[in-house]
């Protein structure tokens, strides 16, 4: 129920729908108020008749909608008279039945120019003949009307004398109720005038088209839709058609058409064949062939397609299309698409080189790699580019748009892109969107995006973006307006931090912010890249820092005591045995290849000489089973007044002997007394001795003794060697007799 006044105040309510409502009552004043309202509703309300719908005031009426109610009469009331501006009707699925010239009486009067009419699904029976007789309409939709071709013909005879733009005539694809057609149905059109005309869904639709379009010969626009047609051959001769659709009619080849008023030619969703055939139309502009499974084997030129005045191509959901030609007599074309077709010889030469009026170019999903980097050459005039679903060499997108100055849209999406190269979009300052989605770009590297300063949408969604490094963000353009980023791999950690946080600052430049999510790490996967904290980065600095401070400074003394353990080692030993009596009075350092003299002349001058000196030698005085390096620090220094250096050819090259020299000038600096003395055994190469560069300048600094295998030599090398090892020696008178008693063991053991 809607009472009165049910709407009152609604004065700008522009639409009303009741739909679905069992209305039992309907006041006079129920749509009272609604003074701007221009589309109602009321499908499925139990409606039974126009007469009683209060609705004659609402002049500002454009569409009204009663389908699927009870209608059962076409009777027009007076108050449509007061809906001047109504432009649709729709009666449709109600239950009328016969059209008499009554019912129209408010129409002769006043007439509705702009009126579009439905009764489909209504069961017509008969319409009266002159009942629409210098009636004007725009449109009239007849379809599952009649349930036999004898009825239709009647009816569509009671037409006569009906001027009307569009006429439509038919069945719906689930509403067939005619078991056949006769052609003879259409000759009731003869008595008609209309522009366009429209029929569908028509089974067993005559196969032989002779004189079945003898009426349709003025007609400047026909549509055939779903119709069991094989060919189109028998058309009259002068027909008149500027516009012909052709859409599922099952045709087993393609049609040859002599038509020449056709301007736009639509055949699209006719499986039933294979190759496409030439044809001769010379006026025609547009041409849309798509869904056909179509193979071309040369493409495009126009001797393909009859005419050189073509501006709308469209060739997409086709077979193989191989490019032989570059659209040589088509140079006026502005739109031509070849998606979900399979393109082929495109990456050989500059296929677009003609067609510098193009404006729109769609190549999306046509397994076209992109090679050849002069593809696009010739499209100075193209606005928009698809080319989404193929791929280029190397997964790199390359400079290929250089000529395109006044592109403004550009899909590139689905490309397998991994890289975009800096150049590559230097040349489009009016670019305006650009669809970079779906690729398997690993950054957010947009310097390439710098020159765009036009720039107001870009879709980066569904890549394997994990960052972008801060700096780079600078380069966006400033014109951009919205940035997708959302289906990405974006790693939530410290080292990104001034990413995220430009995430964050950025909300309203960023499409779908809050679904951003978080790969990496484990325990923020699947988080909002939103929810990462700052405080986290700083406190893990810390820690960090801490952490590697320790390690460093650990490092450094294990370095420290790895590198100077013996030093260590002997400072010990320094302070252990530093007040006592030493043992030897020298310990000598040699090389084993120099033995021999240690043995026969060393040791012999030295420890059975008087007075005698006791040396340490690691042959003799060594203790068994202790680490070398230990017996050299507390054997050897330790236990010794003073350090016997016997430097030669083969001290210099031995890593043990440098060893022991560089344990004993720590000794020596630790024990604050000149206890290293230098024997050089032969004369030595400069070049040699400069190898150890501290050696070289302690014999340059300090005197040392120098072996000479000469009388007078032997006797001053020897005394002056005694008297550096009496240095500092306490003297003991009964020295000479334990010596005298070790020659004597000697002698006896021997």
């Amino acid at each position: 129920m809607i009472e009165d006044d049910a709407y009152q105040g609604l004065n700008h309510l522009s639409t009303l729908i009741l739909t679905g409502n069992p209305i039992q009552s309907l006041a006079l004043g129920a749509f009272s108020g609604l003074s701007s309202l221009q589309k109602l509703v009321a499908v499925e309300t139990n409606l039974a008749s126009l007469e009683d719908f209060p609705i004659g005031h609402l002049k500002t009426l454009r569409e009204l909608n009663v389908a699927h109610n009870l209608i059962h009469s076409f009777k027009f009331p007076e108050y449509f008279s007061n809906l001047p501006n109504l432009e649709h009707l729709d009666l449709s699925n109600n239950k009328i039945q016969n059209i008499y010239h009554e019912d129209l009486k408010v129409l002769h009067q006043m007439p509705l120019l702009n009126l579009s009419l439905d009764l489909s699904l209504n069961p017509l029976d008969f319409i009266e003949p002159g009942t629409f007789k210098e009636i004007k309409l725009n449109e009239l939709t007849l379809r599952s009307n009649f349930n036999s071709t004898h009825v239709m013909k009647i009816c569509i005879q009671g037409l006569a004398g009906l001027k009307i733009n569009r006429l439509v005539l038919g069945e719906f694809k689930n509403e067939r109720n005619l078991q056949s057609f006769d052609r003879s149905v259409l000759e009731g059109l003869c008595n008609l005038t209309f522009e366009q005309f429209r029929i569908a869904y028509f089974s067993e639709f005559p196969r032989d088209d002779t004189g079945l379009f003898n009426c349709l010969v003025n007609v400047s626009m026909i549509s055939l839709l779903s119709l069991d047609l094989d060919s189109l051959e028998a058309l009259p001769k002068d027909c008149r058609w500027q516009h012909l659709e052709l859409i599922n009619c099952n045709f087993k080849q393609f049609p040859t058409l002599k038509l020449n008023s056709l301007k736009k030619f639509v055949f699209i969703d006719n499986k039933g064949m294979s190759t496409f055939t030439k044809f001769e139309l010379p006026n025609l502009q547009f041409l849309d062939l798509k869904r056909n499974h179509l193979s071309f084997k040369g493409c495009c030129s126009h001797t393909d397609f009859g005419t050189s005045k073509l501006k709308h191509l469209d060739l997409s959901f086709n077979d193989v299309i191989t490019m032989s030609s570059n659209f040589l007599g088509l140079e006026q074309l502005e739109h031509l698409d070849f998606q979900h077709s399979n393109l082929k010889q495109a990456n050989d030469f500059s296929v677009f080189l003609s067609l510098r009026n193009l404006r729109y170019l769609d190549i999306s999903y046509t397994n076209t790699q992109v090679v050849f980097h002069g593809i696009f050459v010739g499209l100075v005039s193209l606005q928009t580019l698809k080319m989404a679903g193929n791929s280029f060499q190397n997964n790199l997108l390359p400079d290929i748009f250089t000529e395109m100055t006044n592109l403004t849209i550009l899909d590139l999406s689905k490309c397998q892109l991994e890289r975009v190269s800096q150049m590559a979009f230097h040349s489009l300052p009016k670019l305006q969107v650009l669809n970079m989605s779906h690729n398997k770009l690993l950054s957010l590297d947009t310097l390439p995006y710098k020159p765009l300063h036009s720039l107001q949408i870009l879709d980066c969604s569904f890549n394997r973006i994990m960052e972008s490094k801060e700096q780079e963000l600078q380069h966006l353009p400033r014109s951009l307006a919205l940035l997708n980023l959302t289906q990405n791999d974006f790693a939530c950690v410290c080292e990104h931090q001034s990413f995220l946080q430009w995430v964050k600052d950025q909300r309203q430049l960023l499409v779908g912010a809050e679904q951003m999510m978080c790969t990496q790490p484990l325990d923020m996967q699947d988080m909002p890249v939103l929810s990462f904290r700052n405080a986290t980065c700083q406190m893990n600095k810390m820690i960090i820092s801490v952490s590697v401070l320790t390690i460093l400074l650990v490092s450094v003394a294990g370095v420290l005591v790895y590198k100077f353990y013996f030093h260590l080692m002997l400072l010990a030993g320094c302070k252990k045995y530093g007040r006592g009596e030493s043992t030897y009075d020298a310990f000598v350092i040699y090389s084993s290849q120099d033995e021999d003299w240690v043995r026969n002349e060393l040791v012999k001058n030295l420890e059975e000489g008087v007075p005698p000196f006791q040396l340490c030698l690691h042959y003799r005085d060594f203790i068994p089973g202790v680490a070398i390096a230990a017996n050299i620090i507390q054997e050897g220094f330790h236990k010794s007044r003073k350090v016997i250096v016997v430097v030669s050819q083969h001290f210099i090259q031995s890593r043990w002997c440098i060893f022991e020299y560089e344990i004993a000038q720590t000794w020596q600096f630790l024990s604050s007394r000149a206890g290293i003395i230098f024997i050089v055994l032969q004369k030595l190469e400069k070049s040699l001795l400069r190898q150890q560069v501290e050696l070289y300048r302690l014999l340059n600094r300090n005197t040392y003794l120098e072996w000479e295998d000469s009388v007078l030599g032997r006797h001053i090398f020897w005394r002056r060697l005694r008297k550096a090892l009496l240095d500092g020696k306490p003297w003991r008178p009964e020295g000479t007799a334990d010596a005298d008693s070790r020659q004597q063991e000697a002698t006896a053991s021997t």
